[in-house]
């Protein structure tokens, strides 16, 4: 399904504020869709481990804002867990990928200190192409 990129400006309105957090949900999203080729707003099932609280909790507005996944509609759910893992279901196929940060973005996050430093590391993130960013697998 060919999706429209979701803008930093469209992210920033929606969240309040331009974070990496907020821009990894983002890129997760898109890049979950189009790897299982599901629709947006119905088409996914998100499980999100590891983002319970702040900062780390807005990959949730990310993911909702790219995926059209919602807690109103039941098809993104927050789980505990020690380190951030997405999980993707398409309703269709059933197909599933999981995401995970790569260990040099884990880094790159730890040295961001101030809401500056956060905003540069949220633009240069969506520079960034998914595959440098995460480890995508395929869940049987």
């Amino acid at each position: 399904m060919s999706q429209s990129r979701i803008s930093l400006k469209q992210g920033g309105d929606f969240h309040g504020h331009l974070g990496p957090y907020l821009v990894l949900g983002i890129l997760a999203g898109e890049a979950a869709l189009k790897k299982l080729n599901a629709d947006k707003y119905f088409g996914l099932d998100v499980k999100v481990r590891g983002a319970a609280k702040k900062p780390k909790s807005c990959l949730i507005d990310g993911l909702q804002l790219s995926t059209g996944a919602t807690y109103g509609k039941g098809n993104i759910r927050k789980l505990n867990g020690a380190a951030i893992k997405i999980i993707f279901s398409n309703r269709k196929n059933n197909k599933k990928i999981v995401l995970e940060l790569k260990n040099n973005i884990i880094k790159k996050l730890g040295q961001a200190k101030s809401h500056r430093d956060s905003e540069i590391l949220a633009r240069e993130l969506y520079r960034t192409g998914p595959l440098r960013i995460f480890n995508l697998t395929p869940k049987t």
